[in-house]
């Protein structure tokens, strides 16, 4: 392994730490490796609330259904201050609770549908998240959402399983992590 990329997957592992399998498989093709790296050192962690990015995040790794994605993002979501009761509904039906704001259902369904296929953003739907967020909110949020569903696909694609920062990790249609 290149000895930059060795020095990139060591901190992400003592960061984590976990074993970080995504990081050494994309090691084998440098260029990916390192816009992977950059791509995720400059994710958005505090704006517009840590608390609306785990929700995105989270939406994200149910839509794209990678298990990685759900075990990694799902991990701590109460320091975010998201329930279990929301975190269970994230996978289902929001109406079940009542205590995400419109702006979070807004978002939230504006990940899901970054996060399917095909893409359809409903004109009253894009209408609505431009009077709750600013533009570059809906930047942030639009490229979370797009940053969960790149790692989702490159996981998947490399059959990458879970790595255990959940030890409660279901996704529907995945089975346990």
């Amino acid at each position: 392994m290149n000895p930059v990329l060795r020095l990139g997957v060591a901190i992400s592992e003592r960061v984590t730490g976990r074993r970080m399998l995504p990081a050494r498989l994309l090691s084998w093709y440098p260029k990916a490796a390192i816009g992977a790296g950059v791509l995720e050192s400059l994710v958005a962690h505090d704006e517009p609330s840590p608390r609306l990015l785990k929700l995105v995040r989270m939406s994200a790794s149910i839509t794209a259904n990678c298990a990685f994605c759900v075990d990694m993002n799902g991990f701590e979501y109460d320091q975010a201050g998201v329930s279990d009761a929301e975190a269970e509904a994230l996978a289902g039906d929001l109406d079940s609770v009542d205590t995400f704001t419109v702006a979070e259902r807004l978002a939230i369904e504006y990940t899901r549908r970054i996060s399917s296929s095909p893409l359809e953003f409903p004109a009253d739907l894009m209408t609505a998240l431009r009077e709750a967020y600013t533009e570059r909110e809906l930047v942030i949020l639009a490229t979370t959402a797009a940053q969960v569903n790149y790692w989702a696909r490159v996981i998947q694609a490399l059959g990458i399983p879970p790595a255990g920062f959940r030890t409660d990790c279901e996704l529907p249609g995945a089975g346990p992590a």
